[in-house]
């Protein structure tokens, strides 16, 4: 008797196959990408904040202050920003399956055609997807599934991605925009506080490049370097600007 995975009804010499064969995917990459969006953001933002206050000669205490108040924001204002992204793509996606769903039923040999294409694209023969074809109009459900994925390139959303995306740039920019103003709440003065800040935050920067450029495939030491020259330049760009205007 065979058996079933996923829908899929296999055999037990395939069944057997696939359970030795178990791929090991990274499938957090949503969270991933909203962790290396709010650290990025916390970690550069308030330091070109705190950096332009102590060029502007501001007193420990009072880059403290701004840059808490700006940690606060930030989060709100990014994990604002995710939740409306992931809501979005939420209801974009309800809105293409509405259509689909109602073209299977009143347009279902338009439909077809559109299936046959697709299978097409990938170089399988009339004979070969035509018995795929009949299949699927028989499962309207794995019919439409099909058109979302492969007509479209939709994947469904999970329905607690909005919620979780924010929570996650948020949490992650308070983490990040707390690590600049560290110094700030040890060394009464500002100018001395800037120094230790620049340290900390570019070695902070060093490594969460290289955990980015870890995580997402590309080269660890490269993606480090670059985020901690953009920090630099986005710091150094504050700090210049606050002392051409309050030297």
């Amino acid at each position: 008797m065979a058996t079933s995975t996923q829908g899929v009804d296999l055999d037990p010499e395939k069944q057997t196959l696939l359970n030795q064969h178990q791929e090991k995917h990274f499938t957090a990459g949503e969270i991933v990408r909203d962790i290396i969006i709010g650290v990025s953001d916390g970690l550069t933002v308030p330091f070109a904040l705190a950096a332009g206050l102590s060029g502007a000669n501001a007193t420990s205490s009072i880059v403290l202050t701004a840059g808490i108040a700006e940690v606060a924001a930030g989060a709100i204002s990014m994990g604002l920003g995710g939740y409306l992204a992931a809501k979005s793509e939420a209801d974009h996606y309800a809105r293409e399956l509405r259509r689909e769903q109602e073209e299977i039923k009143s347009v279902p040999d338009t439909e077809a055609a559109e299936v046959a294409e697709i299978l097409a694209h990938y170089g399988i023969e009339p004979h070969e997807y035509g018995p795929v074809v009949s299949a699927l109009r028989k499962k309207p459900q794995a019919w439409l599934d099909f058109m979302m994925k492969f007509e479209l390139g939709l994947e469904k959303p999970d329905p607690r991605r909005a919620l979780q995306s924010a929570l996650t740039i948020a949490i992650a920019y308070i983490l990040g925009g707390f690590v600049p103003l560290i110094p700030y709440m040890f060394i009464p003065s500002a100018q001395d506080a800037v120094i230790a800040s620049v340290i900390l935050t570019l070695a902070a920067l060093l490594i969460f490049g290289f955990a980015k450029g870890y995580f997402t495939g590309n080269k660890p030491f490269r993606s480090a370097f670059q985020t901690a020259l953009i920090g630099a330049i986005a710091s150094a760009a504050a700090f210049g600007m606050a002392k051409a205007v309050h030297p």
